[in-house]
């Protein structure tokens, strides 16, 4: 009965505007249940970007060094970069507030650093539409720094998701470890759990798939590979599956370390209903976005190019895929509470 409306959903989402490839597929934990739903030549095992859905690898990283005992939540972000690099990133009300971000901050986007990636005349989202570009960690924290902060750094109840927030968190993890990000990766990640088809770009020449904007096919290869980790990785439905069944069931770090990270504050307005974690976003399911029709919450994470990975605990169901659309960033969430709402 559940298939049905799966099918109906997808069948509907299809029909819609812009949608040229999908791919959908859902499991338990276990694997005894199964579907999967593939449009436009797109497979459970073909290359998709996951976008944003690489900070959940990068969060990954941080919680396996942390277990390791190679950093703490609480450790002081300057304690990891030369005090040029970082000096008067956060100036929120004329004062240098820089010293009191943690690794924590990051983590649970509480820093209050603005994105630069959306925000400001010129924000690097425009520019990337218009063309294909190279940009480097310094220049991130050049614009961040052109950019006022939205709140003082872990003021309560506060959250603003910002991609240089997971910038930092890449580069902490490659100073701890003395290796490229693309080496922690595969040895505390793809390694582990054999995701042969799941990478992140180390240039331009490596393969990356192709993004739709409303009707036009897009290819930015130079940008993507500057993503890194906040955002470059790609992987496959496949592979997204067997990753989320790890991080939420405990095989690459000690699940009860959720405790600690299920402390959730809203987002920005523009991303609502979405809260965020330590690392994670999480989707309430009964409000007004459900018209009070649903139970219980999704965890996991989104890309603003249309993939998603989330778990529905209520019902232990893991949806993963892509709509590949970048024109709309809340289509992959929609879809994913429709999912849950329709799995009762």
């Amino acid at each position: 009965m559940e298939t049905v409306k799966y099918e109906k959903i997808v069948n509907r989402l299809i029909k819609s505007k812009h949608i040229h490839e999908s791919v959908l597929f859902i499991e338990n934990m276990s694997g005894d249940f199964s579907y999967k739903n593939e449009y436009g030549g797109k497979n459970i095992d073909a290359p998709l970007l996951m976008a944003s859905i690489t900070k959940l690898f990068t969060t990954a990283c941080i919680l396996i060094l942390r277990e390791q005992g190679k950093l703490s939540l609480d450790d002081k972000v300057t304690k990891y970069f030369d005090s040029s690099i970082l000096s008067r990133l956060h100036m929120f009300k004329g004062q240098e507030s820089t010293s009191k971000l943690t690794i924590a901050s990051l983590l649970f986007q509480t820093s209050g650093l603005p994105d630069a990636y959306e925000e400001s005349k010129n924000s690097i989202k425009k520019r990337v539409l218009r063309e294909d570009m190279h940009i480097t960690f310094d220049e991130k924290i050049t614009l961040t720094k052109q950019l006022k902060p939205h709140f003082a750094p872990n003021n309560l109840n506060r959250a603003h998701y910002a991609d240089i927030n997971f910038d930092l968190l890449g580069k902490i993890i490659e100073t701890i470890t003395n290796s490229s990000l693309e080496d922690v990766y595969k040895s505390l990640i793809f390694e582990p759990l054999d995701l042969v088809k799941t990478y992140l770009p180390r240039d331009e020449h490596d393969f990356t798939p192709t993004i739709y904007y409303e009707e036009t096919a897009i290819s930015r290869p130079k940008y993507i590979s500057c993503c890194r980790a906040s955002g470059g990785g790609i992987s496959t439905a496949r592979e997204l599956m067997i990753f989320s069944k790890a991080f939420f069931g405990g095989s690459l770090f000690n699940k009860d370390v959720f405790y600690q990270l299920e402390k959730y504050n809203k987002l920005q307005a523009t991303m609502y209903p979405i809260q965020y974690g330590g690392g994670y976003m999480r989707i309430p399911l009964n409000g007004i976005p459900t018209l009070f029709m649903g139970k219980g919450e999704l965890v996991g994470h989104s890309g603003s190019t249309g993939s998603f990975a989330f778990y529905f605990p209520q019902e232990d169901l893991f949806f993963v895929g892509d709509v590949n659309q970048m024109a709309n960033p809340a289509l992959p969430i929609r879809l994913a509470m429709r999912l849950a709402i329709s799995s009762k």
